[in-house]
């Protein structure tokens, strides 16, 4: 069984500049069957945005996705681990701050994404999330 978030984390993540426009990272999150991507400038990460995110923050909100940039509709206080932190930390995390997605950076730059769906694959794969997020997308 896997130890540290490295162990399970998605590597190299789908990275943006925030001047991306909503409508294309939904294209990317489509083509490339994600459900967020790190907004980073350089390589410093700046933020998440999710799925979910650019529906609730933009959409929702009326505005034009192909003038609306990334950086209006991402999570800018995010929570962050290590690739070698334990595995429980991410868990703990996760029901601490209530969030699904936590950035994996190392010496200040984003290296990878761990999920509430990758704990589950890993902890406990027979469960109802385990078998959802394991299965293959349906485009």
């Amino acid at each position: 069984m896997a130890q540290h978030v490295r162990d399970i984390m998605t590597a190299e993540p789908v990275t943006v500049e925030p001047q991306t426009a909503v409508t294309r990272v939904a294209q990317m999150m489509r083509d490339q069957n994600i459900g967020a991507v790190l907004v980073t400038e350089g390589d410093e990460l700046r933020g998440l945005v999710s799925d979910r995110d650019l529906v609730v923050r933009a959409l929702a909100e009326g505005v034009d996705p192909e003038e609306t940039t990334v950086a209006r509709a991402c999570s800018a206080d995010l929570v962050t681990i290590t690739p070698d932190e334990d595995i429980d930390q991410a868990v703990h995390l996760m029901r601490e701050h209530h969030v699904r997605r936590i950035p994996v950076v190392e010496g200040g730059h984003p290296v990878g994404i761990i999920s509430l769906g990758d704990l589950a694959i890993e902890r406990d794969p027979g469960s109802a999330l385990g078998d959802i997020s394991a299965a293959r997308p349906n485009a």
